[in-house]
C-alpha cells in the first residue's frame, strides 16, 4: 500500500542544513498496524507527516496506493489526503466552539457527501467509539480521553485506507491510554492500515510491526514482540 525508496527530508535555515530523513526505504501493506519509535529529535514525526502528505520530500519515491506521490502539487495531496487518509494527533485538533457531532462532520463535507450520509457516519462513528450521547456537547465539555475518541470518531468516519497517530495516547492517563489503544486495534482489525508514533513500549507490543528511527534512519525494521514470540515458538 505505501512504497518509499532512498525518501530524503533536508530543512534549511539560511546557510544550515538538517537531515531530517536520510535515504528512507520502507513498505507497508494494506491492514498493517506499524508502531515508529525513536527518540526526539530522530525524524519519526517528519516521517509521518510525509507519509500523510502533509510535508514533501527531497528525494526519492513515495507511492501511495499504487500512486506515485513524490512530486504532487499541494491542491493534489489535499484531493489525496481527502479521500485515503485520516489524522489523530496527540492534541486531538478539535475545533472548540464546534459540538462533537460537528466536529466529526467536518471533514466529510469535503467529501461530498448528503446531508443523509453525514448524519448516518457520524452516527456510526459516534457509536464506535461510545460517545452517541455526547453529539452536542462541546470539546471543552469532555474528558481527554472523551475528546480523543472523538478524534478517532472524526478519523474513521470517513472510511480512510491508512490512519496516521501521532503520539495518540500522550496526554491521557494509563487508563484512557488503553481505551484508545483497544479501539485503534479494532479499527485495523476491520481492515484500516494504522501507523502510530509511539514512546510507549506496552503500545509498541499492540502493534504487528515496529519501527525505529534514529538520526533519520530507519535502524531496526522488525515484527512486534508479540509476533516475533510467536515466530519463535514456531521455529
Amino acid at each position: 500500500m505505501l512504497h518509499m525508496q532512498s525518501v530524503t527530508k533536508v530543512y534549511r535555515a539560511g546557510d544550515v542544513e538538517t537531515r531530517a530523513l536520510r535515504s528512507i526505504d520502507l513498505h507497508l501493506a494494506k491492514g498493517e498496524f506499524v508502531a515508529i519509535t525513536g527518540p526526539s529529535g530522530s525524524g519519526k514525526t517528519t516521517l509521518l507527516n510525509i507519509m500523510g502528505l502533509l510535508e514533501n520530500i527531497d528525494g526519492g519515491t513515495y507511492t501511495l496506493d499504487g500512486k506515485d506521490v513524490s512530486r504532487l502539487s499541494d491542491g493534489e495531496c489535499s484531493r489525496v489526503r481527502n479521500e485515503k487518509i485520516s489524522f489523530i494527533f496527540q492534541s486531538y485538533n478539535l475545533i472548540p466552539d464546534l459540538s462533537v457531532a460537528a466536529n466529526i462532520e467536518a471533514p466529510l463535507r469535503y467529501r461530498g457527501y448528503s446531508a443523509a450520509e453525514r448524519r448516518r457516519r457520524v452516527e456510526a462513528a459516534l457509536g464506535k467509539v461510545g460517545l452517541s450521547t455526547r453529539a452536542r456537547h462541546l470539546p471543552n465539555q469532555l474528558s481527554g480521553g472523551q475528546q480523543q475518541r472523538v478524534a478517532i470518531a472524526r478519523a474513521i468516519a470517513g472510511s480512510p485506507a491508512v490512519i496516521f497517530a501521532d503520539e495518540p495516547t500522550g496526554n491521557l492517563d494509563t487508563q484512557m491510554s488503553q481505551q484508545i489503544m483497544d479501539l485503534l486495534q479494532e479499527i485495523n482489525r476491520e481492515g484500516c492500515t494504522v501507523v502510530m508514533v509511539t514512546h510507549n513500549d506496552a503500545h509498541v507490543e499492540r502493534a504487528s510491526r515496529h519501527i525505529h528511527i534514529l538520526d533519520g534512519a530507519i535502524v531496526t525494521p522488525a515484527a512486534s514482540p508479540q509476533i516475533a514470540a510467536v515466530r519463535g515458538a514456531a521455529a
